[in-house]
């Protein structure tokens, strides 16, 4: 017999709502994270130093947080899509 598949409830054979917006939150709390780290620089870099080496310092310092997040957002979601395989 196959094992039961993620997000299947498996006595109607419907979508599981409950296990998706159980898994959901903590993968929407962890990108807000990430943008609520990057938001400030883009902020200071949009309303204060618009054209200005700090600006462009910032900005490249917001994409980087970005790109480091999306990183370790996909590996968490790696993570957990194998962790639901195997249960």
């Amino acid at each position: 017999m196959s094992p039961p598949r993620p997000f299947i409830d498996p006595a109607t054979g419907e979508i599981d709502r409950a296990q998706i917006l159980s898994e959901a939150m903590p993968l929407a709390k962890l990108i807000g994270v990430f943008v609520a780290g990057s938001l400030p620089l883009y902020a200071i870099a949009f309303f204060g130093a618009e054209n200005s080496v700090l600006g462009v310092v910032l900005a490249l310092l917001g994409n980087f947080i970005l790109a480091i997040g999306a990183g370790v957002v996909l590996m968490y979601v790696i993570a957990r899509g194998i962790r639901l395989a195997g249960e």
